[in-house]
């Protein structure tokens, strides 16, 4: 029996998988638990809709992160911390004070969880930064540490 799946079936398929399964398993199982229906011309064009929905999003949200990223990399990020004479700082400089900086200068509110730091900034200077915006792209910057 030819069964589109309306959740995640752990060893069968993903949500919106047209599977066959045996009619026992899709009687006793599937149907009771509304897990899955009916493969019908209505239903099969409804996932197909649903893919090429999200197939859109998808790619709307790419070309929001390159331009996004475009943004980023052509700006210059400058973050203010308390340093000592000799241009240490007192303490470090994290992921957030750097997403308050990007918030401060583009005006965009980034998740600090996004922002990976090459290495710990515990000096003045410039420092390169990556920034995740998507799973396929990522922002290079640079950001100047600088004395409070």
């Amino acid at each position: 029996m030819k069964l589109v799946l309306f959740s995640d079936v752990k060893a069968l398929g993903r949500k919106g998988d047209v599977v066959d399964v045996a009619d026992g398993y899709a009687r006793n199982f599937l149907l009771p638990r509304k897990l899955a229906g009916e493969a019908d011309k209505g239903a099969l064009a409804q996932i197909e809709a649903q893919h090429k929905a999200k197939e859109r999003r998808e790619a709307n949200e790419l070309a929001e992160a390159k331009a996004l990223a475009a943004r980023i990399e052509a700006a210059k990020f400058a973050v203010r911390a308390k340093a000592g004479g000799n241009g240490k700082l007192f303490g470090a400089v994290t992921n957030a004070d750097v997403a308050s900086a990007i918030a401060g200068a583009l005006s965009i509110d980034i998740d600090r969880h996004k922002i990976e730091l090459v290495d710990q900034i515990k000096a003045l200077g410039s420092y390169s930064v990556e920034i995740k915006l998507h799973k396929s792209v990522v922002a290079k910057t640079k950001v100047d540490v600088v004395a409070a």
